[in-house]
């Protein structure tokens, strides 16, 4: 059995933040999804990346929070709670750091998202699907 390098544990818990940032994720946490101890994940964590776990974690959520206040109409209090965060104080503090402006003038800065109109994926492929198909189940149906 090959042994695993090391940061491959530290991707676990890398990965586990990237799907599950809403969700309230403590060192303990992801330290467990590295099946490292919370202290020497930490150093691990941060020799690795660059960063420290909550960083890493505030950074995800405030980059998730940053494209819902391009695209969305929420409130920016809803947006805090969504992307897991539970004060909107820290939430605006943390975001004009991140971003040098509050949410609301972040928000401002671009155009409404009513302005733009969404396309569903599922329409898109549709619509881009061609017209005449290849397909033997197609022949049957057009048969029947």
């Amino acid at each position: 059995m090959t042994p695993v390098p090391p940061a491959r544990h530290l991707l676990r818990a890398k990965d586990l933040v990237d799907a599950r940032y809403r969700d309230p994720l403590d060192v303990q946490a992801l330290a467990s999804a590295a099946h490292l101890s919370a202290a020497h994940f930490s150093r691990e964590f941060r020799r690795t990346f660059g960063e420290s776990p909550h960083q890493y974690l505030l950074t995800r959520r405030l980059e998730r929070a940053a494209a819902l206040l391009r695209n969305t109409d929420r409130s920016v209090a809803e947006i805090c709670v969504t992307v897991g965060l539970r004060s909107l104080g820290s939430f605006t503090t943390s975001f004009g750091r991140a971003y040098g402006l509050s949410p609301t003038a972040y928000r401002a800065a671009y155009p409404p998202a009513a302005t733009r109109v969404r396309i569903p994926t599922c329409v898109q492929q549709a619509y881009a699907r061609p017209q005449s198909s290849t397909f033997r189940e197609d022949r049957y149906a057009r048969a029947g």
